[in-house]
């Protein structure tokens, strides 16, 4: 991939949204259901566009919200919705329209006090800890968020009752029935006005923000972390925790400082990606400099996208950690470090997420459930405790409380990033050398991720590679062990193609936020090795997006 001249650096003026015009997009223009690109879809976690694109305007959510109400009532879901929403510019707007139809339709709505940001995690901690132990009237929830996407987005995600992502049919089911809706001109969406349903007895508060932040002692030993005396630094990158933040450092009494409290929806503080848009990904070494430059002021730092979903953890030792690595050291770490977590917890991963994890699962006698990429291949296992943790390379993860219970379904940028803080406190080495020691006993891989551009015809393209195009037995020199559409763990497909030897693998599948296609590699014998498996998977690609 080409980076750009403008990556790591400050926004410059000229790239910043034009907010006035995107909000008065979402209002005017009125997308085409004729045109795919401007019908509703739920990509690996939710429907997401752009108001100047026509592919998220007031027709997208009206229809969505609408044909939630339909799937709530076809499925007997008559206790609250908890809904919350992040600092995107049309988030806000996004959020007015819901609950206009939400109201419209009698469905008690759950919203923040004082109309705060709520990060993803906050939203599947209150639908989970609502729904234990009923056995009717459950909860459900809506996020609105494109998660870590340019500003110039918006994202509405539906989180069924069991707190974490919609399944596959679930997503389906809501947008088919929304593109129905559009193309039927809205016919059969309920709405009232914004002032009428902010006055309807179905619209109440709750507060998010004290809740989660007083049950965080459950799932990480504070205690720890606070008798560490560690200096904490945390950047919210603008996103939905930035005052969460602050209000968990005065409850549990920790030295952490906020580097930047600004919430400001063209996002001007932040550094530009690799591709010279801006991005709030913590994981991406470009959009995360002003925190690296800053890391020898800290014990540990950490970052969190825009949801609070994902993290970022920098380092004294080491800086910006890949997510992979990071990832790594927490099943080390909370294997050895939660006594009572039953034997039979194993790790969740994507089929896209580092070996290395395995290769820690396999030591610590731990069995490893393996998905295609999307989070929400992992609620069922959190929610019933058979995953004791999960992560998708994306720096996305989710793991139990102390106890062995469900702490949430859904990733949680908030528990990853404090974890970093709790086994910095306790082993007296940071992240960065734990790696280090695990990769001096496992070994020590390099990665790399490749992105390119590609149309939807192209996308589907890459979705439906087949074993039978793997036409080699060999892989960059070493015997190819599998060639996989379906992920091992649950036989469900992939959306593309990965082909693993001893000590390397790589994975080709369109990405299901963006318009983009992506190639993981992952070698245990070094660069060249790497180069030569990305080759051949490059080559793979092009073979396929060549055919008519």
């Amino acid at each position: 991939m080409q980076i750009s001249p403008l990556a790591g650096k400050p926004a410059p003026p000229d790239i910043l949204v034009n907010v006035p015009r995107l909000v008065s997009a979402y209002y005017t223009d009125k997308p085409d259901p004729a045109v795919p690109a401007q019908r509703v879809a739920f990509g690996t976690s939710g429907h997401r566009g752009s108001s100047f694109t026509r592919s998220f305007n007031e027709d997208h959510i009206l229809a969505i919200t609408q044909s939630i109400c339909l799937y709530r009532k076809a499925h007997q879901i008559d206790g609250p919705l908890f809904m919350g929403l992040d600092t995107h510019a049309l988030s806000v707007p996004a959020l007015s329209t819901a609950l206009e139809v939400l109201a419209a339709n009698g469905v008690t709505v759950m919203l923040a006090t004082d109309d705060e940001y709520t990060p993803t995690p906050v939203i599947s901690h209150a639908i989970v800890g609502y729904n234990q132990g009923r056995k009717h009237g459950w909860a459900d929830g809506i996020v609105i968020t494109p998660s870590h996407n340019p500003p110039h987005d918006g994202g509405f995600k539906y989180n069924p009752p069991q707190g974490g992502g919609a399944a596959t049919a679930v997503t389906e089911w809501i947008q088919n029935k929304s593109n129905e809706l559009l193309s039927n001109n809205l016919k059969g969406v309920k709405r009232m006005l914004l002032e009428k349903a902010r006055r309807a007895a179905t619209t109440q508060t709750h507060d998010y923000l004290h809740t989660y932040i007083a049950d965080l002692g459950s799932v990480l030993d504070m205690d720890v972390i606070r008798g560490g005396s560690l200096h904490l630094g945390v950047d919210p990158l603008g996103g939905a925790g930035v005052h969460y933040w602050g209000a968990i450092a005065a409850h549990y009494r920790l030295n952490l400082t906020v580097v930047n409290q600004t919430v400001d929806p063209t996002f001007r503080f932040m550094t530009v990606d690799w591709d010279g848009q801006i991005r709030m990904d913590p994981s991406s070494p470009y959009a995360m400099q002003s925190l690296i430059k800053l890391k020898d002021k800290f014990d540990i730092a950490f970052a969190c996208d825009t949801d609070h979903d994902r993290h970022g953890i920098v380092t004294r030792s080491h800086g910006l950690l890949p997510p992979n690595h990071y990832l790594t050291v927490c099943v080390d770490y909370l294997f050895r470090h939660r006594p009572d977590w039953g034997g039979g917890a194993a790790v969740g991963k994507s089929v896209v997420t580092s070996q290395l994890l395995e290769r820690a699962a396999t030591r610590l006698g731990r069995r490893v459930f393996e998905t295609p990429v999307g989070f929400k291949w992992f609620a069922a296992g959190l929610l019933d405790g058979s995953l004791g943790f999960a992560a998708e390379e994306s720096a996305g993860a989710a793991f139990s409380r102390l106890n062995g219970q469900v702490w949430t379904t859904d990733k949680d940028g908030f528990i990853p990033a404090l974890l970093s803080a709790e086994m910095t406190a306790r082993l007296g080495h940071d992240p960065g050398e734990l790696y280090q020691a695990i990769t001096h006993e496992l070994g020590d891989p390099v990665t790399k991720l490749a992105e390119a551009p590609a149309t939807p015809a192209q996308q589907q393209k890459l979705a439906a590679l087949t074993a039978k195009q793997v036409t080699s037995t060999e892989l960059a020199g070493e015997k190819i062990t599998a060639i996989l559409t379906q992920a091992p763990g649950n036989h469900a497909p992939i959306g593309g193609l990965k082909v693993t030897t001893q000590n390397g693998w790589f994975a080709a599948r369109p990405s299901g936020t963006e318009a983009i296609y992506k190639i993981y590699g992952e070698s245990f014998l070094g660069t060249e090795h790497l180069t030569e498996i990305m080759t051949q998977a490059q080559e793979m690609v092009d073979t396929a997006l060549a055919k008519s």
